[in-house]
């Protein structure tokens, strides 16, 4: 019985040690939450590189001609300097549905697979997003502070909010998250426009091709779009100030699409009249002026982030990887093209 048990074991660590290697730069949100076997495969095997107390480059130098595919989580990019150190690497994983820390030009140029998110996380981010909203302009989370402070009884009754229904409501972005925002805030009667690269021609809303003539015609603008080089600090000065005094901004997005200091500065001087943030500019640094605020609700950038979605974006990204290896269609690629 020893014997075969044994024996069991030894073919058990054979066949894990001949299974191919995904490398891991930095451990993803999913194995602090979940633990490390959160994401395991029959199929491959993780190589973690932050385990290894050797410098970045020396580890994937090491490990060139091992390393298949990567899996990434947004905490560390993946640049073309990494890229190029991988000879055999054929895909990138990532469980973002931002791109933007990865370098898809190098991956474009290796002929390298992209897999991301795809419209998992959409639903769960566009809640958030309908939450800060309504959070900004009903002051829940100030009217909060306020009970808890003991306020309520030694000053009498909290200042007023605004209501949602009837606001016109401004989507900077109108993907697939974009989509589902629009689809709520309609069920509250707002009325929505938007601004995205080009117009869509099988959507009821109004469409403005300038963000500043978006902002201008709206009392809300969330932020849904992509960060790329045409998109950082797209929304600045100028559209903060077409937002004007009544507006109110709600960035679930990335921090880099708002110029920070511009949004601080404007709500320091009440020039807009609140503001929803998931993402900073500078994470997880936040500027402090915003602490004292109450005109402000802030994350630490978890609008997608829930039990369900994460059970759900673990099973993609492993279905995913499997996919590559078993040389079957990905489930979620992302186009390179263009």
């Amino acid at each position: 019985m020893k014997a075969t048990a044994m024996t069991s074991e030894n073919q058990s660590r054979h066949s894990q040690s001949d299974l191919p290697y995904v490398l891991i730069l930095k451990p993803p949100p999913s194995f602090l939450l979940f633990g490390d076997h959160f994401l395991d495969s029959s199929k491959f095997q993780y190589l973690k590189a932050y385990e290894s107390p050797l410098p970045l480059p020396q580890f994937l130098q090491e490990h060139a001609q091992s390393v298949q595919a990567i899996f990434s989580s947004g905490l560390a990019p993946v640049t073309a300097e990494t890229i190029r150190l991988l000879p055999r690497l054929g895909l990138v994983v990532t469980t973002s549905q931002g791109l933007n820390h990865i370098d898809l030009t190098e991956c474009r140029r290796r002929g390298i697979a992209v897999a991301g998110a795809g419209t998992i996380l959409s639903a769960d981010c566009a809640d958030s997003a309908v939450g800060f909203l309504i959070d900004v302009l009903r002051k829940i989370s100030a009217a909060n502070r306020y009970v808890k402070q003991g306020l309520w009884s030694s000053q009498g009754a909290y200042p007023l909010g605004y209501k949602l229904g009837g606001k016109r409501v401004g989507i900077v972005g109108l993907g697939s998250i974009g989509t589902e925002v629009a689809k709520r805030l309609d069920a509250f009667g707002c009325s929505i426009s938007y601004n995205s690269r080009s117009k869509k021609p099988l959507v009821p809303y109004t469409f403005y091709p300038n963000v500043v003539e978006l902002a201008a015609n709206c009392d809300a603008l969330i932020i849904c779009c992509a960060l790329t080089d045409e998109t950082h600090h797209l929304i600045n000065k100028e559209v903060l100030s077409a937002l004007g005094k009544d507006g109110v901004i709600i960035n679930i997005a990335r921090g880099p699409i708002v110029d920070e200091k511009e949004l601080v500065r404007c709500l320091v001087k009440g020039e807009i009249r609140g503001a929803g943030l998931d993402v900073f500019e500078h994470e997880p640094d936040v500027p402090v002026e915003l602490f004292a605020l109450d005109n402000v609700v802030m994350s630490p950038h978890c609008a997608v982030l829930t039990t369900e979605s994460f059970e759900d974006l673990g099973k993609l990204m492993v279905g995913n990887i499997e996919a590559f290896f078993s040389n079957e269609p990905l489930l979620t690629p992302v186009s390179l093209d263009g």
